[in-house]
């Protein structure tokens, strides 16, 4: 099982690095004085958090459907799904793709690299965004 640090992402902000703009994630970790935690710069790890909940979405914006044409005898039906399966077996299978709630679940992004680690203040800066909102609870893998 993999060890984690619990953190809390406070925003998102850019870092000047010589002639380079770099977008980083500030990340407060809940360490004590007794955890001995080290992140070195450049390691790349695993953060996991929850997303941002969008609420109630279409299927348009929720699964990326194209839509109806605006011509053709289309009236109000412009980001309706259109047909949701045949009529042979006279039910909705499991799993079609529907309108419905949004966002607001685990997600994991790999590979983001360490910017910087003040150890005095538990400030970690990632490069890249990481889930949630500001002051979302994060899990950073080590």
């Amino acid at each position: 099982m993999m060890t984690y640090v619990k953190a809390k992402k406070l925003k998102m902000g850019q870092i000047f690095l010589g002639e380079k703009v770099i977008p980083v994630t500030f990340i407060k970790l809940a360490l004590g004085d007794e955890d001995k935690v080290e992140f070195e710069l450049g390691k790349k790890i695993k953060v996991s958090g929850t997303s941002k909940g969008k609420g109630f979405q279409g299927v348009v914006k929720r699964h990326g459907f194209r839509g109806a044409p605006s011509s053709h005898g289309q009236k109000s039906a412009h980001r309706a799904p259109g047909s949701i399966g045949a009529t042979g077996p006279q039910r909705v299978f499991p799993g079609t793709k529907m309108a419905g709630r949004t966002g607001g679940r685990t997600a994991t992004i790999k590979n983001l690299e360490v910017v910087n680690f003040d150890r005095n203040r538990n400030l970690l800066l990632l490069k890249g965004a990481v889930p949630g909102y500001n002051g979302a609870e994060l899990k950073i893998y080590l």
